[in-house]
């Protein structure tokens, strides 16, 4: 039987549900984002994966991972991380924990805020989102 297929009209709070940053260098890629936000984040280690994870209360949440398939890079999507208030403060801590900016602070409009991109020392290419 033909005919077409119905849209659905859905609409959902986020669209991400959780992320992972891959990394060859699993200490020096959790030294990074720990410093880079002011974090310690918590590690899980098994025989085959090495996982940190970015401490959130409630909402998305993402970490760093190691091993099989997880292979950095600067292609493919691009995860925007929040920021907090003011992205100059995550960003200032970029190039000094080992990172390098690609797209310094930018306005995307006054009503939607900043963002910037960077690379981080694994090599992936990554954002930063925040409405200052």
């Amino acid at each position: 039987m033909g005919g077409t297929t119905p849209k659905i009209k859905r609409q959902q709070k986020d669209f991400i549900s959780w992320f992972e940053i891959p990394a060859l260098n699993f200490q020096q890629s959790v030294n990074f984002y720990n410093q880079i936000f002011g974090i310690e984040m918590e590690t899980n280690l098994n025989d085959n994966y090495a996982m940190a994870f970015f401490p959130v209360s409630n909402g998305i949440g993402g970490s760093i991972v190691a091993g099989p398939g997880s292979t950095p890079g600067d292609s493919g999507p691009l995860i925007y991380l929040n920021a907090g208030n003011d992205l100059d403060l995550v960003l200032g801590n970029v190039e000094n924990a080992g990172g390098r900016i690609v797209m310094p602070k930018t306005l995307i409009s006054e009503e939607s805020g900043y963002f910037a991109i960077f690379i981080d020392p694994e090599g992936n290419k990554l954002a930063l989102y925040s409405s200052q």
